[in-house]
């Protein structure tokens, strides 16, 4: 669950409830840049997703910060990554035939530490455990 929204010197931050909301719609890899596009309307200009518990760290315009509570129980990212399979994995997401529960464990499975959106350059990168980049990706403008 989203914490609440934050108020900092008087502005609010980032609307964590629109936010929850616009997540809540991403069932496969399918529905990613929807998401995306949702999330930019919210000013949101970077988040990382974290493979370990599906939390994740939002930044919007001006540095405003926001984070998510976990979205599922503990997982094990391995050490040992795995870039050939996991890019087979994220195909398979994207054409909607895995969810996004499915699509962590397999992250976790082939070392994806965490991922992390820029919505100004419109990419989706993919990190193992020790911060190399596995894959970055152009997010597809819906």
């Amino acid at each position: 669950m989203l914490i609440s929204l934050l108020i900092i010197n008087n502005i609010k931050c980032l609307p964590s409830k629109k936010i929850k909301s616009a997540h809540s719609k991403v069932k496969t890899g399918t529905d990613f840049p929807n998401y995306v596009q949702d999330i930019i309307k919210l000013g949101i200009i970077f988040f990382e997703t974290y493979v370990s518990d599906g939390h994740t760290e939002y930044t919007g315009k001006e540095g405003y910060k926001i984070s998510s509570g976990d979205k599922y129980g503990k997982l094990i990212v391995v050490d040992k990554s795995n870039v050939f399979q996991f890019k087979i994995d994220l195909k398979e997401h994207q054409q909607g035939k895995t969810n996004y529960q499915e699509f962590c464990d397999s992250c976790a499975k082939k070392a994806v530490e965490k991922w992390t959106v820029s919505t100004t350059k419109m990419t989706c990168t993919y990190y193992d455990k020790a911060g190399n980049e596995m894959l970055e990706e152009t997010i597809p403008i819906v």
